[in-house]
């Protein structure tokens, strides 16, 4: 079963955490509120943060720069992941994922069944590696963000969770990259 290995250092990594919305400001954004707080609890550094509207080109620039800094491990979004017309961030970011983890996605939703029943299947949330970086792609709402963070993103980012968590394989990520070096 998991567990904190208490012998092992925690090693905070950079977060970003952005926002899909067309309504959102930073003054009353309360799911990207509910991740900052929750990175910065666990002792993680919030990297970046940002707001743009449902939009795949702004959703794609936004997360893909982010990708290409150094200062950044994981990328967060929340918003667009539902059904309607405007909901185009998993469209926009599963272009970008060199691998997809479609184990973030499964798990999600069995954590969300447990809270909101049936109506998880309205979410596609996701989760993938582009340039190195983690990114996982969470519905809008601060309850989603918080089953999310709470159990998943919280242990998997810690670097004491035993028996594997992200951040131990993080220095590996790239390692297609120089394989052949």
């Amino acid at each position: 079963m998991s567990r904190i290995d208490e012998s092992r250092p925690f090693i905070p990594v950079g977060i970003a955490v952005l926002t899909v919305s067309d309504t959102r400001r930073l003054e009353d954004d309360r799911s990207g509120d509910t991740l900052v707080a929750r990175i910065a609890e666990a002792g993680h550094r919030l990297a970046a943060r940002a707001i743009v509207q449902d939009d795949k080109a702004a959703i794609r620039d936004q997360v893909e720069q982010w990708t290409k800094d150094d200062a950044i491990d994981v990328v967060i979004t929340t918003g667009g992941t539902g059904f309607t017309g405007r909901d185009v961030t998993p469209e926009a970011l599963e272009p970008l994922f060199e691998k997809r983890m479609d184990g973030f996605s499964e798990v999600f939703h069995r954590i969300s069944y447990d809270k909101i029943g049936t109506s998880t299947i309205q979410s596609r949330a996701t989760g993938g590696v582009a340039n190195a970086t983690f990114i996982f792609v969470l519905p809008g709402s601060p309850g989603a963000c918080k089953d999310a963070w709470d159990g998943i993103l919280k242990l998997q980012l810690d670097y004491r969770h035993m028996p594997c968590n992200f951040v131990e394989i993080m220095p590996r990520l790239d390692e297609h990259l120089t394989r052949s070096k």
